[in-house]
């Protein structure tokens, strides 16, 4: 297999991506890919944060995960998303950051990338799938690669079977409903596995 370079880029406010984006580094790494975690910048403001006891837990543990930047999109060879959804659509702290990639679509630097997408909703169905969708039709203007988990093993079933991309569903106690563990790890494999073939030729 090639050396797959591997950037997972999240938004997290409370923790549930973070911790999905922490599987999908695991499971990268096990898989042979260099791997790079990275948070995108929080748009929030600090007394909004503040307000939120779940919200503050997380900003302050979270703190020295480096900052995702248009240079981690150029050196990787394969990308897995993870964001929470707002309204049926990606966080605007992700909106942001893709948003702000013009210059390096400009340049084609986005093109053939390999990408999946992972997402959350406090119900389920508060809009996951739409949030996944939604992320890649921005992965369409990049001329990247989808590579989605469809239904490609038994484990995406206990998940909620989502074949957009992982899904979980945060509980009132701030808690994952789902046990998608299995179904992360096996998505960041399949899109590394995918992602060397690209890479290969």
């Amino acid at each position: 297999m090639a050396n797959v370079k591997l950037a997972i880029i999240y938004y997290s406010s409370t923790g549930t991506n973070y911790q999905m984006a922490q599987w999908a580094e695991e499971a990268g790494s096990q898989a042979g890919a260099e791997v790079r975690l990275r948070k995108v910048h929080e748009l929030a403001p600090e007394a909004a944060i503040e307000q939120n006891a779940g919200w503050k837990a997380h900003y302050e543990a979270a703190k020295d995960v480096s900052e995702a930047s248009s240079e981690d999109i150029e050196w990787a060879d394969a990308i897995i998303f993870s964001t929470p959804t707002r309204f049926g659509n990606v966080a605007s702290q992700m909106k942001q950051f893709l948003d702000l990639q013009g210059g390096i679509w400009g340049s084609g630097k986005t093109v053939n990338k390999v990408v999946s997408a992972m997402t959350s909703a406090s119900n389920s169905h508060g809009g996951q799938e739409a949030t996944i969708l939604s992320l890649y039709t921005s992965m369409m203007h990049w001329g990247a690669i989808i590579v989605p988990p469809g239904y490609t093993d038994q484990v995406l079933f206990g998940a909620g079977g989502n074949p957009y991309g992982t899904s979980v569903t945060q509980g009132p106690d701030g808690k994952m409903v789902e046990d998608v563990q299995a179904a992360v790890k096996h998505q960041a494999k399949r899109t590394v596995e995918i992602a060397s073939k690209v890479i290969g030729g």
